[in-house]
């Protein structure tokens, strides 16, 4: 095994969903196997995903993966490796804000939505009804007016009721401030606090971990990832999957194959040979 030295280490972040996991939930063994290959060389691998901490963990112990800094929540949440802490890890930056506004706001808007804050724990306060496994096992259903005294770190927002397009266009038109937003492939609705996400977290753990700009690569393939992507490729690799939106792979500078045909394993395994001693 050949092992990448401290000054030619680079930190790769993949999204979860759409990224290295089907949208059936499933993990392709050639997924698995690349993601191996890279951390056995020595480079930082990673997670960034707008997962909650309990639905990112399993997937780290799925693939291998014990870095030292996990991103979840769309970046208000940064663990850090921790033998003591839950899966192996504590909570190490968490961003938070008074949701009040931002959902009065919403709810005056999408009367027919459904509404869930989670809390600075990974608890989610629920007002309507979410699909069976999107948010965790742990959750509570409360009235609206219980629901805006929570203090978030992420209101996650969906309408069955609108296409995705639909839904954007409601969203833009609220001139949501002070968050941060992204609406996914469904017409789910993530807010974090004001200048918070991915980018913001990933920034912050490049810097702790002394890793160039010029050797940052990240993958993803939501709405969520855009300002990851315009972040990595600024001056390092920003992949967009191959099944991502137009507005996702138009701000990345590489795309590869779509997650159905292991676009991810695809970037990882031919990582350049040269920045591996």
């Amino acid at each position: 095994m050949t092992v990448a030295a401290s000054d030619d280490r680079w930190l790769i972040a993949l999204d979860i969903d759409g990224t290295v996991l089907l949208e059936s939930g499933e993990l392709n063994d050639p997924v698995i196997a690349a993601v191996a290959k890279v951390r056995d060389a020595g480079h930082e691998v990673m997670l960034a995903t707008g997962r909650s901490v309990a639905m990112t963990l399993p997937i780290l112990q799925k693939l291998g993966l014990k870095p030292e800094y996990v991103v979840c929540s769309n970046g208000a949440v940064t663990l850090k490796r921790d033998a003591m802490g839950e899966g192996g890890y504590r909570r190490e930056f968490v961003e938070m804000f008074n949701p009040k506004e931002v959902l009065t706001s919403i709810r005056s808007n999408l009367g027919t939505a459904n509404y869930a804050v989670e809390d600075a724990t990974g608890k989610f306060f629920v007002n309507g009804k979410f699909p069976d496994g999107t948010l965790g096992a742990l959750s509570e259903d409360v009235s609206f007016d219980e629901l805006v005294k929570v203090q978030a770190t992420r209101v996650v927002v969906i309408s069955p009721q609108h296409h995705v397009e639909d839904f954007l266009s409601v969203v833009e038109q609220m001139g949501l401030h002070q968050v941060s937003y992204n609406v996914g492939w469904t017409a789910w609705l993530d807010i974090a606090p004001d200048g918070v996400n991915k980018s913001t977290a990933l920034e912050n753990v490049r810097s702790r971990l002394g890793i160039s700009r010029a050797r940052v690569l990240a993958m993803g393939d939501g709405r969520n990832d855009i300002d990851m992507l315009v972040w990595a490729s600024a001056r390092g690799r920003g992949v967009a999957m191959g099944q991502a939106p137009d507005d996702v792979r138009a701000v990345a500078n590489e795309v590869t194959e779509s997650d159905l045909n292991d676009g991810a394993a695809l970037v990882l395994n031919a990582f350049p040979a040269k920045h591996i001693l």
